[in-house]
């Protein structure tokens, strides 16, 4: 498990701690309404680190923070990698929580709003902008807005320094990038997460996932090299045993990524894994 974290070092920016915290639902309409400047009666559903998988054959994924009002429905996602495909994620995690939310036989009319937030430990677009807000207008009148009621929006919290009249949206960035709470929101953001470190249920479950993550980077690196010597092999006579074992080898770290992102392991700890750079991870 030397990849992970210890629990006792997690912070408010590492996925599973942060999925922690916002599953106090207080504390996640909170960040909604400070994000989005909208006021939420109540969340009616809630599941962190929810899984979609619509048939066998398609890509499954999984939601950091998936959430309901009575007609919105809301994502919240912690990017801490660039994986550079933001733009394609945020296409099909759309499509997918809409087959998942229109029952069948429902009119599309009855398809809830819906809002994916994407909070980037990055600057997503390369424009510096500390909030980067999709809109969808026609080419031909920019001001007539194509409504289908979905909502995108991505955090630079690198930015924060930028935000000049949202106060709440500031200081929380700012606590996302310093772990120094500036506000009343970030100070109850510090507090659960103090307050979940000394929770040993959760650790347990944390310990748990890392040995679990580890076991199967173990065992598609196994897999992977066993599969790489017999091509290393064969390069040998034909390339030479040198340059032949290299390639062998190279193949084996491909052979592990691979492996590993069948698993729904995340491309960051894939990357520390294999020694693949995340360009070469992406193009698998």
């Amino acid at each position: 498990m030397s990849n992970f974290k210890r629990w006792e070092d997690l912070t408010i920016t590492d996925d599973f701690m942060f999925c922690k915290v916002m599953s106090d639902p207080d504390i996640c309409k909170e960040l909604l309404e400070i994000l989005l400047h909208i006021k939420i009666e109540r969340l009616v559903f809630q599941e962190p680190q929810k899984s979609f998988k619509l048939t066998s054959e398609s890509r499954g994924i999984r939601l950091d923070v998936y959430v309901k009002d009575s007609n919105r429905v809301f994502d919240i996602e912690l990017q801490t990698t660039n994986e550079r495909n933001l733009e394609l994620r945020t296409r099909y995690y759309q499509g997918v929580m809409d087959i998942s939310e229109l029952e069948k036989g429902e009119f599309f009319s009855n398809m809830k709003e819906s809002y994916i937030i994407f909070i980037c430990m990055f600057d997503p677009f390369g424009a510096g902008m500390p909030i980067y807000t999709v809109k969808q207008t026609f080419a031909e009148n920019d001001k007539l807005i194509f409504n289908d009621k979905t909502h995108k929006i991505f955090y630079n919290v690198k930015a924060f320094e930028k935000i000049a009249n949202d106060v709440e949206t500031k200081a929380f960035l700012e606590y996302l990038c310093k772990h120094q709470p500036t506000s009343k929101f970030t100070d109850t953001l510090e507090r659960a997460v103090y307050r979940n470190r000394n929770n040993q249920n959760w650790r347990k479950d944390y310990m748990t996932l890392a040995y679990n993550l580890s076991l199967a980077a173990e065992k598609a690196a196994k897999k992977a090299a066993k599969k790489a010597a017999k091509k290393a092999f064969e390069n040998g006579f034909s390339a030479g045993e040198e340059r032949g074992i290299s390639i062998g080898l190279s193949q084996a770290k491909l052979e592990t990524a691979k492996s590993m992102i069948l698993r729904n392991i995340s491309i960051d700890i894939v990357a520390e894994c294999t020694g693949l750079s995340v360009e070469e991870i992406e193009k698998l």
